[in-house]
């Protein structure tokens, strides 16, 4: 047997061992037709007038693409006053863009840490941060999630160089307790990195945000609240110059677009617009209420990220199937990118979704996991 047999047996093997475990991931076009609780577009700018309007002009302004990386003429004036505006809006001295929030993450923690760091880090952190600590050789110690206690009697244990953690969870939509880890961090002498992926732009009811005074290293992207592509590293002038001279990521990789760079800085002056804003929290009080009342229980979040606990994998398959029959997608979350057992219907909320949206999905919900609540008709 060749080894391009050898491989592809290996790779046909892997898919049997995937599928029957109902773990196989497939990709689906998704069309408006269907209603959209899947998505992190969360103050609904990804298909607003306002932002194609900004993006049109912003066409005739800037070239499509950046041509090189940024060290050899990829670097433009869009990428750097969206730098100078990210900087203006969370107090960091200094922004350094990328192409997409899993590489700025794993560029970061390769590029910062050697062999001779023990790095902390929440549980539940991103697969992006986990796979650059790996590629890093830093010694990796994972505290228990949100706590705090556990983040504090760790770092003094391995007197840790920096701890790691998200502002608002992917899979589980919670928050970690910034300030107290801050706290923690200024203890041992440790840098505190959030990433703020699915916090970023986002209205919070505690008024906590992750700005400078709480984060050394902070990581936005621009695919979520801001409705485009792209993300950024936030932190000391310090931390972006050794990065510009050292990450591979960064000195490899053709620039993230001006384009692109524009229709950010673009998205950045809608996001704070009020009524989108009181949507939000509008749509995220309204869902947890209804779904209260229906008796179904969901996780403890105030985020617009608001997952409910299914356990299995095909069952979660089944009601995700069942959803898109009748024209909801929402997002079905297994292992690995959850722990085993906690197979999860990811249900995310967004400015755009009407009363009646949310009414209907909570609806079907109740049907499809409360059947009692719909008794058949009598015959």
């Amino acid at each position: 047997m060749n080894r391009l047999t050898r491989l592809a047996q290996r790779l046909g093997d892997g898919l049997a061992v995937q599928r029957r475990a109902g773990l196989l991931r497939t990709r689906q076009i998704h069309t408006q037709a269907l209603l959209d609780f899947a998505g992190n577009d969360y103050l609904g700018l990804a298909s607003s007038a306002a932002l194609k309007t900004l993006a049109a002009e912003a066409l005739a302004e800037v070239d499509c693409g950046s041509g090189a990386s940024p060290l050899i003429s990829g670097y433009s004036h869009a990428h750097q006053a969206l730098e100078a505006q990210l900087c203006q809006r969370t107090g960091h001295e200094a922004a350094l863009l990328f192409c997409s929030g899993f590489s700025a993450n794993q560029a970061l923690m390769k590029t910062l840490f050697t062999d001779t760091d023990t790095v902390l880090t929440d549980k539940l952190v991103h697969a992006s941060i986990i796979d650059g600590l790996r590629d890093s050789g830093a010694r990796l110690r994972r505290f228990l999630h949100n706590d705090a206690q556990s983040a504090a009697a760790m770092a003094q244990k391995y007197a840790v160089t920096a701890l790691i953690t998200e502002s608002v969870f992917s899979m589980d939509g919670d928050s970690a307790p910034l300030a107290q880890l801050r706290q923690i961090c200024d203890q041992q002498g440790a840098w505190l990195i959030v990433d703020d992926a699915h916090g970023f732009a986002i209205p919070r009811e505690d008024g906590q945000t992750c700005d400078s005074h709480l984060a050394d290293v902070q990581l936005v992207t621009f695919g979520k609240a801001l409705g485009c592509q792209g993300a950024a590293l936030l932190g000391s002038q310090l931390v972006v110059d050794y990065m510009v001279a050292n990450c591979r990521h960064y000195i490899y990789s053709t620039a993230l677009s001006p384009l692109a760079a524009r229709l950010a800085l673009s998205a950045l002056s809608l996001v704070d617009t009020p009524l989108w804003q009181q949507q939000l929290q509008d749509n995220i009080r309204q869902f947890r209420a209804l779904c209260h009342q229906a008796g179904l229980t969901l996780l403890p979040s105030s985020t617009p990220i608001q997952p409910l606990l299914v356990g299995d994998n095909d069952t979660v398959m089944a009601l995700a199937g069942a959803l898109r029959d009748r024209g909801i997608l929402v997002g079905a979350i297994r292992p690995p990118t959850v722990p085993v057992g906690r197979a999860r219907l990811r249900i995310t909320l967004s400015a755009r979704h009407s009363q009646q949206d949310i009414e209907y999905l909570v609806s079907v919900l109740s049907e499809l996991l409360l059947p009692q609540n719909h008794p058949e008709p009598a015959t």
